[in-house]
């Protein structure tokens, strides 16, 4: 299985061996553990990084229900689905994005950028689709008060657990993928910020037992940033396209008073009126004083960060458009001026003299016939 035409070979193990053929590296990978199912020797081995662990049953109304917890065997199933993640990448720019950049003929740069939006387009795309449907199937929107009720929430669904344990493999795949597809060393810290930021929100979700409220703050914010990517693919289509970024811009700052209102109602007022704020780790109960005022802070810092950003992104935007309209407006009229200032100069001939427009003869010059 190729991922990658080879114009070139290059010695086994070295830089760009590995980096033109990480796809297929990780591809085999792949395959061994799935293989390591076929024997019942490995059979258990193998099954540690495929399907989620540390499962119970237990009776309700509906009958007998299997849920499940997070534990240290989750890192087994994440490395697995990193490697998942890292061939799902390379086929995604392989037969979609490298297609469509030959097409556009983009510069070195734009190039960049519009892989990196059209990999996160994607993502956010499923992801968001994903935890809509969780969601709705959990109940969460018809009874927002089930985002703090029963806290902890340690035992989870197979469709909730298993939707974090992809997120994490995400986001942990996007590192080595800055070395896989040669970011530029100006871009990686811009990049490494939205990861390490994604990591935090997402195993705070997980660790701390707020799953509920995490699955609604992921939903609104990858429908924001699938709306931004969105706007970049079709602006490097046709530069003239700027109505969907208007449109995120509205979408953006809406979503930013969402999260805070959410977290405020979830965090700030739900949990702490629970009888239950002692912290406990064996139950998984973090509902203390100090713990919700630090997810308060980091949510709320985080927001107040991305907002600050977009503000002076757009007044920045704002002063560049000014001074390009002013620039537009002087060379305009310089060149109406110069304009002017030929047509007066330049008159007509009468009898072999110079006329001016006026008709009289600034200058009785005979003109000498050629």
């Amino acid at each position: 299985m190729a991922f990658r035409r080879r114009n070139k070979s290059y010695p086994f193990f070295s830089q760009e061996f590995l980096i033109q053929n990480h796809a297929d590296i990780v591809f085999s990978l792949v395959i061994f553990i799935l293989i390591g199912l076929m024997f019942e020797t490995t059979a258990k081995t193998a099954i540690l990084f495929i399907q989620p662990q540390y499962n119970i049953s237990t009776m309700n109304a509906d009958g007998e229900v299997t849920l499940y917890h997070y534990g240290w065997k989750d890192c087994a199933t994440v490395l697995f689905y990193l490697c998942i993640t890292i061939i799902l990448h390379a086929v995604v720019q392989e037969y979609v994005l490298d297609k469509v950049n030959r097409r556009l003929h983009l510069s070195k740069s734009k190039n960049t950028k519009f892989n990196e939006s059209g990999q996160l387009c994607v993502f956010y795309l499923v992801s968001s689709l994903w935890s809509l449907y969780v969601i709705a199937t959990e109940g969460y929107i018809l009874r927002p008060s089930s985002l703090w009720e029963n806290y902890p929430h340690v035992h989870l669904r197979f469709q909730v657990k298993f939707f974090y344990l992809t997120q994490l493999a995400y986001w942990f795949h996007a590192l080595p993928e800055l070395y896989f597809q040669k970011v530029r060393k100006e871009e990686i810290p811009r990049q490494l910020q939205y990861i390490s930021l994604y990591l935090l929100h997402v195993l705070a979700a997980y660790l701390l037992n707020l799953t509920r409220v995490g699955l609604i703050l992921l939903f609104l914010q990858y429908l924001s940033e699938m709306g931004f990517h969105l706007s970049r693919l079709f602006y490097f289509i046709d530069e003239n396209h700027h109505k969907m970024f208007e449109m995120w811009s509205v979408g953006f700052v809406l979503t930013r008073m969402i999260t805070l209102t959410l977290m405020f109602l979830a965090v700030g007022f739900g949990l702490a009126r629970s009888e239950n704020q002692m912290l406990d780790l064996e139950t998984g109960n973090f509902n203390t004083l100090s713990i919700r005022l630090l997810v308060l802070f980091v949510v709320c810092f985080t927001q107040s960060w991305l907002l600050w950003k977009f503000f002076r992104f757009q007044l920045s935007r704002t002063r560049e458009l000014r001074l390009e309209q002013a620039a537009r407006k002087r060379a305009a009229a310089k060149q109406q001026m110069q304009r002017t200032l030929k047509r007066d100069s330049v008159g007509h001939h009468e009898n072999g003299l110079i006329k001016a427009e006026n008709g009289t003869s600034p200058r009785l010059k005979k003109i000498k016939a050629p």
